[in-house]
């Protein structure tokens, strides 16, 4: 006979990939996955899955009860919304992904107040430099700088935010304050290592200056952000990073301003789950709340 809960174990198998991720997450054994999955497919009468040295992959009926699965627990997500009770009922892990600058000094401490407010929910923050697909479900929520394309996604501009070239006092006190655009160009500047640029808009100095003169490279923001600090060159930073270390002083912060858009993305499949539906509010909220500290010196 035909077991609902047997879904749940289906689902998680499904986006893990192999038996021991899943088993962690649904707090079980794996060889309890492993049974559950084989009672699923006898009584169904279908292979779900091809069980191959990289883990577990889909067959085509198993992508087709997938679909049908996932929307088994989006309806179950929308009870407690129909009840007047989502928050409080929303539970369950969000994988965020963006990119390591804006994650680690910007959503990090924000993604907290809703670990706070909603314990049941346990929001992922992953990193990446690439964009990943949410059609394969490599994340629930991508926060990004350019709109992702694919099919049934939904996305929606949170905000902007502003850049402004730093530098350290002792780099100013060696090598003086520029006055204007022209004398930028008798500088040594801090930026990305060009060959490992994943997205087009992080290529943000060119929008003010193509250097001469570069004396560190980093694929990480946060590299970058310190070694400006120490006092390897002019660097082209986040106002929202920037603010988090007071050593760092402002050039041109008039004559130079550089912004970026940021997107929010979602599976469609996915917007209404309930704990997805949190986080994107609260992303939304906290965006809306510090507009300012991220466009404003």
């Amino acid at each position: 006979m035909f077991n609902w809960n047997d879904l749940v174990f289906f689902l998680e198998l499904a986006r893990q990939n192999r038996l021991a991720p899943a088993a962690r997450r649904l707090r079980v054994d794996h060889t309890t996955v492993s049974r559950r999955i084989s009672e699923l497919e006898k009584n169904l009468s279908v292979k779900l899955f091809d069980r191959k040295p990289d883990g577990f992959v889909l067959t085509e009926q198993g992508h087709r009860l997938f679909v049908v699965a996932e929307r088994i627990e989006q309806e179950i997500g929308n009870v407690p919304q129909a009840l007047g009770a989502e928050d409080m009922a929303a539970t369950g892990r969000v994988r965020v992904v963006t990119m390591e600058g804006i994650g680690a000094f910007f959503l990090a401490e924000r993604l907290a107040e809703l670990a706070q407010r909603q314990p049941g929910i346990v929001v992922e923050l992953v990193t990446e430099r690439h964009i990943v697909s949410l059609t394969k479900r490599e994340a629930d929520i991508v926060i990004s700088f350019v709109p992702p394309t694919g099919q049934r996604l939904v996305v929606k501009k949170l905000g902007t935010f502003r850049l402004a070239l730093y530098a350290s006092s002792g780099y100013i006190s060696q090598h003086g304050m520029p006055k204007d655009h022209s004398e930028l160009i008798h500088h040594t500047f801090v930026d990305y290592v060009e060959d490992l640029i994943a997205i087009q808009p992080v290529r943000w100095l060119l929008d003010v200056i193509d250097p001469l003169t570069v004396s560190f490279r980093s694929s990480s923001m946060h590299a970058q952000q310190n070694a400006i600090a120490a006092g390897a060159g002019i660097g082209l930073l986040p106002l929202f990073s920037a603010k988090r270390n007071p050593g760092l002083v402002p050039v041109l912060a008039n004559a130079v301003q550089v912004h970026r858009d940021i997107y929010l993305s979602v599976h469609e499949d996915l917007e209404f789950l309930a704990r997805v539906r949190s986080v994107i509010r609260h992303l939304g909220d906290v965006f809306q709340r510090d507009n300012a500290y991220m466009n404003e010196f």
